[in-house]
Formats: structure tokens, sequence, C-alpha cells
């Protein structure tokens, strides 16, 4: 443990950086691979095409719920975790980790049982009645995904665990031998033995048991914080503490769901007055189209936010050990970083549209589908230089322990305006008004990011002045 720390303090942060972040990049990524590799074999089956498409952008919100409950324990704790090794006190490391698996099992099994419950509602609240095929593949992939959500949520949630104990390769592996049985099986299934959205969901969950089996084994075998019976007893100020260093983790996620939700909603009101896509035969398709785009950019911010979470044991070590030059150091690279990430994206959406889209099954389809696509990509993702630079900044936040500001900014970007410019555009715009609703959030958000940088800056640089 000792070791670990001293690293931390001590070794070169572009160093750091690179150690902890790229796993972490690695893990997000293919964690983003489950959902985004089905939909390609999907979208490339021709008795599945844009239909289980669009159910495949109808249920995905519903997986991002559970990925958000996940997310806030494991990033909470990851962060707890952190700062109690900077601070000396292993103690309050184990307990945290002992509640935030017990946290994790109870939450999962609340949540599949939701599901279970109210599929029908659920289902229609998030877009699939837009015509009765979509609805029927989304009843049934989402049924599947369902029973491995405990899986899932298990997994996702100690990655970030694992990372605190000092092991951000195990993370990264776990997470990649998952991946690759969702990769080898969705084919087998799908187009071998035609088993449609059933086959795409079910090789998921298999790849999802794979990854939370392998939590487990790692768990049993943790190298810096020794985890006891009893710190499987829940204690209040334990939970609070770690709840609320990973509230912003789950804000982040589950106010992307409220904008999805509206954009899904929004899709099938306006789509249904556009004279091209109120035709039966083609009303899916602005709901499939708009869920690649989205798969992209959930790529694109996989990057970012590993980037991001990756420095979150870094600094909050370093915060715990007042070494508040080098937590301004890591933020500075790190925006640097992310700008990087987001000037590429934005090259690739802007001058590649139609390559992007043939790998979701283009051909398949009309050239509405391809049109409409195209306008989506350079629409919706115009100002992602801004959105990586925002992702970045509510994280960076959190691992400083700022987990109110970097709530309040989540809550800002994808409540106040990406919820509310996804409903109120399409007044005026049409269904081209979802596809404005991003770049304008993003922009306005970003001047807001902007001010709390600066100030982030001036009060690590007064707070060095005082530890000196």
């Amino acid at each position: 443990m000792e070791a670990i720390g001293t690293n931390l303090g001590t070794e070169k942060t572009g160093r750091l950086m690179r150690r902890y972040a790229v796993p972490c990049i690695i893990s997000l990524l293919v964690g983003a691979l489950y959902n985004i590799v089905d939909q390609i074999f999907i979208a490339n089956a021709d008795y599945l095409g844009s239909f289980g498409n669009a159910a495949n952008t109808v249920i995905f919100p519903l997986t991002v719920i559970a990925l958000a409950i996940a997310v806030m324990i494991g990033d909470g704790c990851c962060a707890f975790v952190s700062l109690s090794l900077g601070k000396g006190s292993s103690e309050d490391a184990s307990r945290s980790m002992g509640n935030s698996i017990l946290l994790t099992l109870l939450s999962s099994v609340l949540l599949t049982a939701v599901y279970l419950i109210f599929s029908d509602g659920i289902v229609t609240m998030f877009g699939g009645t837009v015509n009765a095929e979509t609805y029927s593949l989304s009843k049934e992939y989402f049924f599947w995904i369902t029973l491995g959500v405990p899986f899932y949520m298990f997994g996702q949630a100690m990655n970030p665990v694992i990372r605190a104990d000092g092991s951000p390769r195990f993370a990264m592996i776990s997470t990649l031998a998952g991946a690759v049985i969702n990769i080898i099986l969705d084919p087998v299934f799908i187009f071998v033995f035609r088993w449609g959205m059933t086959g795409a969901a079910v090789a998921t969950v298999l790849g999802q048991i794979v990854t939370a089996v392998l939590a487990l084994w790692y768990l049993l075998h943790t190298k810096s914080v020794h985890i006891g019976k009893a710190n499987f007893r829940l204690k209040a100020h334990i939970v609070k503490r770690t709840l609320m260093l990973g509230v912003c983790s789950f804000l982040s996620q589950i106010s992307l769901v409220a904008a999805m939700a509206a954009i899904n909603n929004m899709i099938a009101k306006y789509g249904a007055l556009d004279p091209t896509f109120s035709q039966a035969q083609y009303a899916q398709i602005p709901m499939a189209v708009v869920g690649i785009v989205m798969k992209f950019f959930q790529i694109v911010i996989s990057i970012v936010v590993g980037m991001a979470a990756g420095c979150i044991p870094i600094v909050g070590f370093n915060m715990g050990a007042r070494l508040y030059n080098r937590v301004k150091e890591l933020f500075t690279k790190l925006l640097i970083a992310e700008a990087a990430v987001g000037a590429v994206a934005l090259i690739i959406v802007e001058l590649f549209p139609t390559a992007l889209i043939n790998i979701f099954g283009a051909a398949n389809e009309s050239a509405y589908y391809t049109d409409f696509a195209v306008k989506a990509f350079r629409i919706y993702l115009c100002m992602i230089v801004f959105a990586c630079i925002n992702k970045a900044s509510f994280i960076f936040l959190q691992a400083m322990g700022k987990a109110v500001a970097s709530t309040m900014l989540s809550m800002v970007r994808e409540i106040v305006f990406g919820v509310g410019f996804a409903l109120l555009l399409p007044l005026f715009f049409g269904l081209d008004g979802v596809l404005y609703s991003m770049p304008v959030s993003d922009i306005l958000t970003a001047v807001i990011s902007a001010i709390v940088i600066l100030f982030t800056y001036k009060e690590l640089n007064k707070n060095q002045m005082l530890s000196e």
C-alpha cells in the first residue's frame, strides 16, 4: 500500500495518467462495445435491420440506468478509497469496499425486479411504440438483457474498485474478457442460429457473467485493501460519503437517460409529422439513426471518461496529501488531452459520416436512412470538442472531492439543457430540432465550465501557498 501511495505522490503525472487512464479507457470502451456490437450485428441481419436497430435504441437507456447505479457505487468507492489511502486510513478504505459490494448486490436485484414487473410500461415510456415491429423486438431484447442486470452492475461497479486497489490492468482484462465472449457469440446466435434479438441479448449477458466472475475472483485476492466480514456491515457515514463522491457519475448517466427519453419521444412525435418518416415502413429510421449517432458518441465519451476516471485515484491521493501543484498539473494535461480527442472525433463525424453509417447496415436500407444519418452525425455532434472538455471537468471536480459542484454542473448540462432543448427546439425546427439540442447544450455548458475551471485553478494555487 505504501509503495502505491509513494508512486501516486512522486511519479511524473504524465506517466501516472498513462498507467491508470489507458486501462480505464480500454475497460470503458469494451463496456461500450457490448451494446454497440449488438447493434452492428443486428443492423446487418436482413431479418432485423432498422427495426432491430430501433429496438436496440429503445432499450439502450435502460441499460444506462443500471450502469448509472453501478458507477455511482463504484466510482464513489474508488474516490473514497483513494482519499483514505492518501490520508493513511486503510480501515475506512476497507469499509468502503465492503459496503460498496453489498450495495451493488442489493440495488441490482431490486432493479431487475422493477424491470421485469413493469416491462410493458417501461418500453412504452422510452419510445418503443413507434411501430408494432419495433415494440415486439424491444420487449424480446429487454427481457433477456434484464436477466443479466445483476451481473452487469456487479462487473461495472467493481471495475473502479479494482483500479483503486492498484490493479487497473486486471480491471481492463476482466471487462475485455466479457466483451470478447460477446463479440464471438453475437454472430453465431444472430446469423447461424437466427435467434434474433434474443441471440444478441444472450450473447451480451454471457459476456457480463464472465466479467462479474473475474471481478469476484479479484475481490477474494485484493492486494492493497483487505476486506473482512465486518466490512460488509452497512455503516451510514461510509455509505453516505461513498454515494456522495459517486453521485456525479450517477447523475451524468441518469440525466443522460432523461435526455434520451425526451429525445426518443420527440423523435416519435415529430417523425410522425415528417412527410417521409410518417410512412409506416420508414417510421423507425429516425430512432434507429439517432441511436447509432449516440453509440458513436458513447465511444468518444468512453475515451474521455476513461482518461478522467483513470485520474481519480491519482487526484484523490494528491488532494489527501495536499500536493496541490500536482493536482493542477494533472488538470491541465487532462484538459489538453480531452480537447485533442474531441477534435479527432469532430473530423471523423464531419468528413466521414457515410462510412460510419455503412457499418450499421446502410446497404440494406433505403436512401432515407443514409441521408438522415449523414445530417444527424454532422449536426448532433458538431460541438463534440466542448462535450469532451465539459465531461472531463465534471469528473475531475468529483475526484477532488467537490461532489456538489460536479453534480450541479452535470445536472445543468443533462437535465436543464439536455432535456430542456430536446423538448423546446422541435417546436420551432421539427425533427431537426432534436438534432440541434445537443450542440446548443454543449456550447452553453462550456461557458459555465470555463468559469468553474478558472476558479478551480485559483483555488489550487491558494491552497498550495497555504500548505507551504
